[in-house]
């Protein structure tokens, strides 16, 4: 096969006047060849002849285990051995750094779609801050953060906690405050909603089911998928939170839902060229339907309380023992023995609290203590002062003494 220099050479020759018979006769190459590197437009392209590699059978069974799981070298080796594979690590790691490259390359591609009114939300956390309450404890802020594809329409909401039930709880703000419920919500790959590969939280999908939309996750190593609420939640920090001072979370949250209307949701919005709240007027969300009661038993224990989701909550003392129905849905708690409420309570700000009615305790107080009071038992020998004592002498007292 003639080379590039070969080419060149060629050419420079038609340049310099000679004719096709001639080159040939000075290159010693057939005119065939010769009419054929001048007609070319590039210069030919060498080739190395493929050679088969012991990996071939294997290849798409580590690309696939690779970009699902990130396996290493020495676990994929040990998975394709069994298959038949007698080479060395070397060639696997060798495959494993095309498939960095490549996921590295495409990792940053993004393809912009848009989604129809009313058809797709998108949903994640934001990491407020550390902060401290009056006792001088430390106290960890998030933001709960709901953007609507079509609209750009965004609600925010600030939490002590991430925990399901106030995921949940915040859902429900969103939908009343956006007017409705979206067909689909995209989530990150959050613990709080996929438990694994494909399997997504139970409570969440009959939460899903309540409201009459379908949840799903962002594909692995995509988070791109989700842009719409990344660029919120970046916008949300420079407009929303920096430079600022709240007395406490309610003032916060107060704040944000101001600034979601007025400012996030009233503004131009850069891609769309259009205000989120006229767009929202289009969205036609689903009517949204009463608070979904999350429901879980417990079983009420020797002081009275019981423990949900990381906190404790009293109950009248009459029930302990029993078995009852616990549910959390906009802040609230509820405890049910059948389809009676026994007690209700605004929900624990933070994991490890300790919620109280004041009533409870009085009642435990007096079933505690004998006879229903707060005196101390009686003495278990009398001292009466009905009965005559004897007077006597002190010459009686000298006597003993002597």
């Amino acid at each position: 096969m003639l080379s590039c220099a070969d080419y060149m050479d060629l050419h420079q020759l038609q340049r310099e006047g000679l004719s096709l018979r001639a080159i040939a006769r000075r290159t010693g190459h057939s005119r065939n060849t010769v009419r054929k590197l001048l007609r070319a437009q590039t210069p030919p392209q060498y080739h190395a002849p493929r050679r088969d590699s012991r990996l071939d059978p294997h290849k798409e069974h580590l690309q696939r285990r690779y970009l699902e799981h990130g396996l290493s070298a020495v676990r994929l080796l040990a998975e394709i051995q069994p298959m038949g594979f007698a080479g060395s690590i070397d060639l696997v790691r060798r495959f494993l750094r095309t498939l960095r490259v490549e996921r590295q390359r495409t990792g940053k591609l993004t393809v912009r779609f848009e989604t129809g009114p009313g058809e797709q939300a998108q949903v994640d956390w934001k990491h407020a801050g550390v902060f401290t309450d009056p006792q001088g404890r430390p106290i960890k802020v998030y933001a709960f953060v709901m953007v609507l594809s079509f609209s750009r329409a965004i609600f925010v909401q600030f939490t002590a906690s991430m925990a399901l039930p106030v995921l949940l709880a915040c859902h429900e703000a969103a939908f009343a405050f956006l007017g409705g419920v979206p067909r689909r919500i995209l989530y990150d790959n959050m613990k709080q909603v996929r438990l694994g590969p494909g399997l997504l939280h139970p409570h969440l999908l009959d939460f899903a089911a309540h409201h009459g939309f379908t949840p799903s996750t962002h594909r692995a190593y995509r988070p791109r998928t989700k842009g719409k609420v990344e660029r919120a939640i970046q916008y949300l920090d420079g407009s929303l939170l920096q430079g600022r001072e709240f007395a406490d979370l309610a003032g916060l949250n107060a704040f944000a839902r101001h600034w979601c209307e007025h400012t996030a949701n009233a503004r131009v919005h850069a891609t769309t060229k259009e205000k989120p709240a006229v767009l929202l007027a289009k969205e036609n969300l689903a009517p949204a339907r009463a608070a979904y009661p999350f429901i879980e038993t417990r079983q009420v224990d020797a002081g009275s309380f019981v423990a949900w989701h990381g906190s404790r909550y009293s109950v009248p003392p009459a029930h302990v023992g029993r078995t009852v129905a616990v549910s959390g849905a906009l802040g609230r708690v509820s405890v049910r023995l059948g389809e009676t409420i026994i007690a209700e309570h605004p929900q624990a700000a933070k994991s490890g609290q300790s919620v109280a009615d004041p009533a409870h305790l009085a009642e435990v107080w007096k079933l505690s203590v004998p006879g229903g009071t707060d005196r101390p038992p009686p003495p278990n020998w009398k001292l009466t002062s009905d009965a005559q004592v004897p007077v006597r002498p002190l010459t009686a007292y000298t006597e003993v003494g002597a």
